[in-house]
């Protein structure tokens, strides 16, 4: 359920070309780190709105985005955030 909410929210803030969000929540359930729950998360999304913006500045942009979220449904977050160009060179 997380994981629709979060491409829901990354769709409408980045309009992406490619968006894929995986569930790692499994592999993490019940380490001591994770107190409150949450899930863990890699989100890999392909934006034309990321050109000319800095790796730090692209996550900030999604941290922001999903902000409600960060506070119990998602423990841990992982972005691969590219530029269509990026993402079309393998880089």
């Amino acid at each position: 359920m997380t994981s629709e909410v979060i491409k829901v929210k990354l769709k409408e803030a980045f309009n992406p070309d490619i968006i894929e969000i995986i569930d790692q929540s499994a592999s993490h359930a019940g380490h001591s780190g994770n107190r409150k729950g949450g899930g863990h998360f890699y989100v890999t999304i392909v934006a034309e709105s990321f050109e000319g913006l800095s790796l730090v500045k692209r996550h900030q942009l999604i941290y922001q985005v999903l902000n409600e979220l960060m506070k119990e449904e998602i423990h841990a977050l992982s972005i691969n955030a590219l530029t269509p160009s990026e993402n079309s060179t393998g880089n």
